[in-house]
């Protein structure tokens, strides 16, 4: 099997219509096409969020927060729009209000000292579930991140 390349995201920005950002997330490199486009390319297992809004003449039509993972060599994905060959999705909100919920998780998550691109992927799973069950996550704190730390080691 051929290993992965690394993974491309276009992010676009036609305010008021489409509005595309990274929320968090390291880049190994960034392609600028012009002033309302650019790519972002990631390394493989690299963790990011993007921000997604598209609005008409009466308001939002629509927003999603993902948090998404580039896939290792072999690793399954998924394809999504605007990300070249695909990603593992961890976290997938759809609706404004549960993307204001998974923005403040992201926000907390920092406030805690943590970046957010560096956690565990389980917990960003987690958040998933719990806030699309209307349920406050439960917080990520040092002995959760030193947990997955020792796991990797393990694994490794």
């Amino acid at each position: 099997m051929s290993a992965i390349a690394e993974t491309e995201v276009d992010l676009s920005w036609w305010r008021g219509q489409v509005e595309e950002w990274l929320r968090f997330g390291r880049p190994r490199e960034e392609i600028l096409h012009d002033r309302r486009r650019r790519t972002l390319v990631f390394r493989p297992g690299a963790v990011f969020a993007r921000v997604r809004w598209t609005g008409g003449a009466y308001g939002t039509t629509a927003s999603v927060l993902e948090v998404l993972r580039a896939p290792e060599a072999g690793e399954a994905f998924i394809t999504l729009p605007g990300v070249r060959p695909g990603a593992q999705a961890l976290v997938w909100l759809e609706g404004w209000t549960r993307v204001q919920r998974g923005l403040a998780v992201i926000d907390t998550i920092e406030a805690a000292g943590f970046a957010p691109h560096a956690i565990a992927p389980d917990h960003w799973r987690h958040v998933q579930n719990r806030l699309w069950a209307g349920l406050a996550p439960r917080a990520y704190d040092a002995r959760r991140h030193r947990a997955w730390r020792l796991r990797q080691r393990v694994s490794s």
